[in-house]
């Protein structure tokens, strides 16, 4: 029997940036992020590639077509593909202004092109472009049934937009995000989107906080005082949550929370990203990734080629260890064993540089 080689398993550059910066710890350059996920290896496997976040420092968005080859020259050096990417939106939230919206769904057309870009020089063969609300919780509750119609409007003229490069959108379900701070806002406002090409990001760090209503009490699931040794209680709730939003799920990331909120720099509160041998760890990762990978009846859905670990807001220390990158390697490897698929290879037509 061959091994499972898909899901394939990508490392994020974001963490490098996300929650570091004025305030917090200095950012880790894009070149480190990307030597340290090619150096990680586990049993002779590797990462097979990387999402990157098109924001700065680590990314111009308005660099030149030249500029786009040199990155995907770069990466394919290491033997890395490129998978989902994060559309730098937060200068024109969702449910702003006319002009606001508009730089929003602009932005969104650049990363496309980005995206377009690394498909022509072979290194992008799957993956996602990842939007959000870029609008607080506190901002959307002002007004909700007005914003939720702005928001939806604004995603899809963005998905009008992504399709013309051939692009999905994926809404990142996160509690810091405006009208998708809840499991049912999420779907609601994926619902009322209605456009081919919009589906869900699910994270496990941040999904599993849908769960305790952080940010929207009345669509909490588990009960007040959860004990977190009630593992049925737990996993009844995560069967919930995976069955309203695995049908819209187009991007996965694989992570760790220890149940609570966590900031730092200029990122909202949101779920805590633990290292994947963090012994507060509340989640059977492995098993767990089941309930977005597999449907209810426990057949895989195969709905994505890859999927990626999302450590934002480890400290600087801990993300400058290889040890940290082969722990995480090691328990991608374990979800990829349990909930992977064989296919046979085929040859990438790859862009000479």
């Amino acid at each position: 029997m061959q091994d499972n080689n898909y899901p394939k398993l990508h490392n994020a550059t974001w963490p490098g940036i996300v929650g570091k910066g004025a305030g917090s710890e200095p950012p880790i350059s894009f070149d480190t992020m990307l030597q340290m996920t090619a150096a990680a290896e586990v049993d002779g496997v590797k990462f097979d590639g990387i999402d990157i976040g098109l924001l700065e420092p680590h990314i111009n968005i308005d660099c030149s077509d030249d500029e786009i080859k040199k990155l995907a020259e770069k990466v394919a050096g290491f033997n890395l593909n490129i998978g989902s990417l994060v559309a730098p939106i937060w200068g024109g939230p969702a449910m702003g202004s006319k002009e606001e919206r508009a730089q929003f769904v602009e932005m969104v057309r650049k990363s496309c092109h980005f995206g377009q870009k690394l498909r022509e020089y072979g290194v992008r063969h799957y993956g996602v472009i990842r939007i959000d609300s870029a609008s607080s919780p506190q901002t959307w509750e002002v007004d909700p049934v007005n914003n939720s119609k702005l928001i939806v409007q604004t995603f899809q003229e963005a998905c009008d937009v992504a399709a013309d490069y051939g692009e999905k959108l994926a809404a990142e379900g996160e509690i810091c995000w405006g009208g998708m701070h809840s499991w049912k806002t999420m779907v609601e406002t994926l619902e009322a989107v209605d456009r081919p090409n919009m589906g869900f990001q699910a994270d496990m760090a941040h999904t599993l906080l849908y769960l305790l209503g952080y940010n929207r009490p009345q669509d909490r699931i588990l009960p007040e005082n959860f004990e977190w040794s009630d593992r049925k209680t737990l996993e009844d709730g995560l069967k919930t949550i995976t069955k309203a939003l695995r049908p819209w799920t187009i991007d996965f990331h694989v992570a760790q929370n220890d149940g609570t909120v966590f900031g730092s720099g200029s990122h909202d509160k949101t779920g805590r990203h633990c290292q994947a041998t963090d012994p507060n760890g509340k989640l059977d990762i492995a098993h767990d990734a089941g309930y977005w990978l597999r449907d209810e009846n426990g057949q895989l859905t195969k709905k994505f080629k890859h999927i990626c670990w999302d450590g934002c807001m480890f400290a600087n220390e801990v993300m400058m260890r290889q040890q940290t990158w082969n722990d995480i390697l090691a328990i991608m490897i374990k979800v990829r064993q349990q909930h992977g698929w064989y296919e046979p290879e085929k040859q990438a037509a790859m862009a000479t540089f």
